[in-house]
């Protein structure tokens, strides 16, 4: 099986606060306070858990460390 990267595009997002309910281009999704609200590349909105998050992205400009301490 062949191995791929993911590329290294900057995206927008915010951590919730709270449980929201989003809608997707898959229809509407819960999230729970904690996750990631992604605006993707085209636009489109999705949640991604935050442990997941955290071991695909980083913050632009800054660690991690530093973000916890800011947040």
């Amino acid at each position: 099986m062949a191995k791929f990267v993911k590329r290294p595009i900057e995206i927008e997002a915010e951590q919730l606060t709270e449980d929201t309910l989003i809608d997707t281009r898959e229809g509407v999704m819960k999230a729970e306070a904690g996750d990631w609200l992604i605006t993707g590349v085209q636009g489109e909105v999705y949640s991604c858990k935050n442990d997941i998050f955290r071991a695909t992205y980083d913050p632009v400009d800054m660690t991690w460390e530093e973000w916890d301490k800011g947040s």
